[in-house]
């Protein structure tokens, strides 16, 4: 808890408004590290600054957090000195030229220059010099701070960076957790984008419930997920079950292809208030040892503590069956089979698995699916159905179409359909006429069931 005894009060910007707590906490930051400079150079007494508190009305993610951690004023500098370089690119480098204005070597400060950041980003030692200066007996009392025994640490909020064998272990670089420090400094997190280091896509849909068009006994299984998206959190602690379940939830969607399957899974997330990611296989699975381990890793990393759907599509290409050992790479494949199971396991949020088969997938995932639910091609009236609403308003069916024959006709799904749909608009849109044809739609689907080798 923050120590009262040496409570500065946050004061009003000049045009009357509250200034953002962080400013306060890097003010503090500043005055410690004067303090700290000024008995190192000058021999003065080291007057410890007082540290802020958090103004009630101060609404600010950093504020919250703080009220909420309770940090007591170490903690405090600690996440200030990983914060700073951040907010002012030269923020130690301002102070410190004050007292070496030809430069000069400084090792007891710490600090490293970065790849292409220009001024001095903080080490542990930067922050324990701060702390403790010179002092090897208070230095010793606080070496816990940047060990796991520090909720700070604990929680991965910061983490020092890892130095070579035979280094000290403060020397590494003090870091905040990127997400936390946008949350600090920015008030929210943006969406990862899909990149080497998160192999994943953000997927969204501006259709509806009423669009998807399925049986109801899948409607009935798809309600389930619902549920538990929505009552998990009651379920695990309110009625205490999270020590019998394991966490998180795993279903299976398996049929062919264009029957609703990922559009389910984006209607999900809609519905209910989550970000849906679509994992890409092809940025995940790696011919190198152990590298599809290491992307894994980092994507489930990335969604822990998150209320994502992490949804795998096509996923007998990374979830299939365990083969028997014949060679090395046999062996290497059924490891990275069996990381995934351990992640998956251990994952507490939603996580979706697609495949067109349900026989193509290892019967150990099997096993472990909460739910798993088929998608049928559509029926003869699920089709007609389909072919009502993916015509626009705009586009004027003419009298000769029969979209009933052609839905008993043409066992096409629900993406042939709309791609269907989508060439014979485009058609009408070029003849400069909204009319449709039953002729046209023909046109349509033939084009589609050749695409299909039928």
């Amino acid at each position: 808890m923050l120590k009262t005894s040496n409570i500065k009060p946050p004061r009003a910007s000049g045009n009357g408004l509250q200034e953002p707590f962080l400013v306060h906490t890097l003010e503090f930051l500043k005055a410690f590290t004067l303090a700290r400079l000024e008995n190192h150079f000058r021999q003065t007494p080291f007057t410890r600054p007082d540290a802020p508190v958090p103004a009630e009305s101060d609404d600010s993610s950093f504020a919250r957090y703080v009220r909420h951690a309770e940090l007591a004023s170490e903690e405090l500098l600690l996440l200030a000195c990983a914060l700073a370089p951040g907010v002012v690119a030269g923020f130690f480098d301002n102070i410190v030229q004050s007292y070496l204005p030809q430069g000069g070597e400084f090792p007891e400060f710490g600090g490293m220059k970065g790849n292409h950041h220009r001024g001095t980003l903080p080490t542990g030692e930067t922050a324990m010099f701060l702390l403790a200066g010179n002092d090897a007996g208070l230095r010793l009392r606080l070496l816990p701070l940047f060990g796991d025994g520090s909720y700070l640490f604990r929680s991965r909020i910061l983490s020092l960076e890892p130095v070579r064998a035979g280094e000290p272990a403060l020397s590494g670089r003090l870091m905040a957790d990127p997400e936390y420090a946008e949350v600090f400094m920015t008030g929210r997190i943006a969406r990862p984008k899909l990149s080497m280091q998160f192999p994943a896509e953000y997927i969204e849909t501006l259709l509806e419930w009423d669009d998807l068009v399925l049986p109801d006994g899948v409607r009935s299984q798809i309600r389930e997920l619902e549920s538990w998206i929505t009552h998990q959190g009651a379920l695990m602690q309110d009625w205490n079950m999270g020590r019998k379940l394991k966490p998180g939830y795993r279903a299976l969607f398996y049929g062919p292809p264009g029957t609703g399957k990922t559009l389910t899974a984006t209607l999900l997330g809609k519905y209910t208030g989550r970000d849906v990611y679509r994992v890409d296989l092809s940025s995940v699975v790696s011919k190198y040892i152990g590298e599809t381990e290491k992307n894994l890793s980092a994507l489930f990393d990335k969604a822990e503590d998150k209320s994502w759907i992490l949804f795998f599509d096509e996923a007998d290409a990374l979830f299939g069956k365990r083969t028997g050992v014949r060679d090395a790479h046999d062996k290497y494949a059924n490891q990275e089979v069996s990381y995934l199971l351990q992640r998956i396991e251990s994952h507490a949020g939603l996580t979706i698995l697609a495949s067109n088969f349900k026989n193509n997938m290892d019967d150990a995932f099997i096993r472990r699916f909460n739910s798993i639910i088929y998608f049928p091609p559509p029926r003869a009236e699920d089709r007609l159905l389909l072919w009502k609403k993916a015509f626009p308003a705009a586009a004027k069916l003419q009298k000769d179409v029969d979209l009933k024959a052609i839905a008993e006709q043409f066992e096409l799904t629900g993406s042939h359909i709309l791609n269907v749909v989508q060439y014979v608009c485009l058609q009408a849109l070029d003849r400069g006429s909204p009319q449709i044809g039953h002729a046209d739609v023909l046109r349509g689907v033939k084009r589609e069931l050749e695409k299909e080798g039928k």
